[in-house]
């Protein structure tokens, strides 16, 4: 194992530079999707990581349920880790299952809640809440996909504008964007190292969004006013909701980038770039990764299997 155990705890740093670049040079979709991959392969990996570290440091541990012959010298020379490595990764693995348990739940219990609130009224694809406070946020729900709006927002926008801003809710139906963003929520969860990813893909989502409904109104200046007026006028839905879909992100720039010229569809970036070059280095972190976590797996179960008695 070596110290490739402890790698893919510290390669999520690779990806710091693709986050930033991403948002600025790729399309959105593409940056959203690369970014998530890499944010989802690296929490795996470190958490994998995490626990094959509690395993093997702790082995000798009164009470520790491996056989025998793992406490065996020449065992404990195969795999050199000291205790305290493994008792701090205890703690540092129970948070991260906490952590992502408690996210899971949260999430679930926002959407039957959020689905519950809508139950007595009539079952299309946009619910109009006569409510005073002026919010709107897409409820993914299967069959039962729907866009929430309050009839405080649509009295500040005009009728193109509506219509962006519909457009806009059922692009992050459309795409599972709440996918996406949960994803990436478990992820920072499990490597605080990945947060910066986590922003940069709840950025991305939105401008993904902005973009689906650019195509669909055919305006994309009609889209940017629609944005800034919601953000001027709203102050947040009332209750959490599901992985951030209601928040706005960053309006400035998402309002900049509608107002400028349409992002190119590229499968990939260009290698000799800023982009292509950070690309490449979170691909590399994230390949080493995958490697090292494989390596120390595959070695702790030969090891294991050599020191268990047929």
């Amino acid at each position: 194992m070596g110290v490739f155990v402890f790698l893919p705890l510290v390669l999520p740093l690779t990806a710091w530079p693709v986050a930033r670049l991403a948002e600025q040079h790729l399309h959105p979709r593409t940056a959203t999707r690369l970014l998530t991959g890499v944010a989802a392969v690296m929490a795996l990996c470190s958490t994998v990581c995490l626990a094959l570290a509690m395993v093997v440091g702790t082995a000798q541990l009164p009470g520790n349920p491996l056989p025998d012959g793992w406490s065996d010298p020449e065992v404990r020379a195969a795999v050199p880790y000291d205790e305290v490595a493994g008792q701090a990764a205890i703690p540092a693995l129970c948070a991260v299952v906490t952590a992502c348990a408690r996210e899971l739940w949260r999430h679930g219990r926002v959407r039957r809640r959020a689905h519950r609130a809508l139950a007595g009224l009539p079952g299309t694809s946009v619910a109009v809440l006569p409510d005073a406070v002026p919010y709107a946020y897409a409820l993914p729900g299967g069959r039962r996909d729907r866009v929430v709006v309050t009839t405080a927002l649509l009295a500040c926008l005009e009728p193109a504008e509506r219509r962006a801003l519909f457009a806009h809710e059922r692009a992050h139906l459309a795409a599972r964007h709440h996918r996406f963003l949960l994803t990436v929520r478990l992820a920072a969860l499990a490597n605080p190292f990945l947060r910066p990813l986590r922003t940069a893909v709840s950025y991305t989502a939105e401008r993904w969004a902005d973009e689906a409904a650019a195509g669909a109104v055919g305006s994309r200046r009609t889209v940017a006013t629609a944005i800034g007026k919601a953000a001027l006028v709203s102050r947040g839905t009332p209750a959490a909701t599901l992985a951030g879909l209601a928040a706005p992100g960053p309006v400035p720039r998402r309002v900049a980038a509608l107002l400028g010229p349409a992002p190119a569809v590229r499968r990939r970036p260009p290698v000799f770039t800023s982009v292509g070059l950070a690309a490449w280095g979170a691909a590399v972190g994230t390949a080493v990764s995958v490697m090292s976590s494989a390596n120390s797996a595959v070695t702790m179960f030969l090891v294991l299997k050599a020191a268990t008695p047929l």
